[in-house]
């Protein structure tokens, strides 16, 4: 039976990251990913906070991820991870329809955006509500569309729409924006956002051809007003992949990590927005994926060792 060293669950920037200490390190790997490498990152318009890339797409920085990575020999397995356990020393990372074993597990697994819950958002799903403005911004071009967020996310997307579309709704729940000062500005000097403060939104409507009305409610007086937009993009957070590892969770979801990115469950690290950080970043996850990967090493070296002298005793 085939056992790795290392398997890196996700194909993010941590995990692409870990891969290339790993693989510098001579272990044997396997990254799993369910969809496309690059995760959320690869759905963003521009990227201007990573070292050394002034500005650049987040397809063409995944880009030059996966080529290092590839470069390097890694091998990527497309398929989605049902559970993974462990007994002894080793992991076992179930498949449905294939387990895969080894010896460490780096998990790069992301997180999803979070939903409203409110009437029509799952109704609507592709008909008009969406969660990423670069892949279904052009749809919109030159209507009428509502943002329902206040983060880094909304308040980015907002400026890449509002180069698209006639007006932007900006509806959110405080009185001013949770984004970065540099975004913060560009948003606010664009002439087509108009920002709904002190509002949330509480149903979406529409008929066969979609979405067709936001209805927003003012969360001091709850006086309610229906806007007229064909689309509604929702940016207010994300929810964890990590339903398919038991170890030591906040009340999130996030997997809690030391200094080290080790879980709760040793030989189990995790990198990236799956976990509980201050601060979700490009350049955060890049820098995880190398502690993980370095420590990973630490932790099967030592495994291997202590296996060898084991085995030397026996003798």
């Amino acid at each position: 039976m085939e056992i790795f060293d290392l398997v890196i669950i996700g194909g993010g920037p941590g995990g692409l990251s870990a891969a290339v200490y790993a693989l510098r390190a001579r272990m044997k790997l396997l990254i799993i990913e369910k969809a496309g490498v690059g995760g959320q990152i690869a759905l963003t318009d521009i990227i201007e906070n990573y070292l050394g890339f002034p500005s650049l797409s987040g397809l063409e920085l995944v880009a030059h991820f996966e080529t290092h990575a590839k470069g390097l020999g890694a091998e990527i397995k497309y398929a989605l991870v049902k559970k993974v356990t462990k007994e002894d020393n080793h992991f076992t990372i179930d498949l449905g329809d294939e387990k895969i074993v080894a010896k460490s597990v780096i998990v790069s697994s992301g997180a999803e955006p979070s939903k409203l819950g409110i009437p029509g958002e799952e109704a609507f799903a592709g008909k008009g509500v969406s969660t990423c403005g670069t892949c279904d911004g052009p749809f919109y071009r030159g209507r009428d569309i509502a943002i329902v967020g206040g983060g880094d996310t909304a308040t980015k997307e907002a400026v890449y729409l509002s180069r698209l579309v006639n007006k932007i709704y900006l509806v959110h729940r405080r009185d001013a924006l949770r984004a970065e000062k540099v975004l913060q500005e560009r948003a606010l000097s664009r002439p087509n956002i108009e920002f709904l403060w002190h509002h949330r939104a509480v149903e979406i409507k529409g008929d066969r051809q979609g979405v067709t009305d936001l209805e927003v409610e003012g969360v001091k007086g709850g006086v309610r007003r229906t806007l007229s937009v064909h689309g509604v993009f929702i940016f207010v957070g994300i929810v964890p992949n990590t339903g398919f590892v038991d170890c030591e969770k906040d009340p999130a979801g996030f997997i809690k990590t030391d200094a080290n990115m080790e879980s709760s469950v040793h030989g189990l690290f995790a990198v990236g927005d799956c976990r509980v950080t201050p601060l979700r970043q490009v350049v955060v996850a890049v820098g995880d994926g190398a502690v993980a990967a370095v420590k990973a090493e630490e932790y099967v070296s030592e495994l291997e060792g202590k296996l060898y002298a084991g085995k030397s005793e026996k003798k």
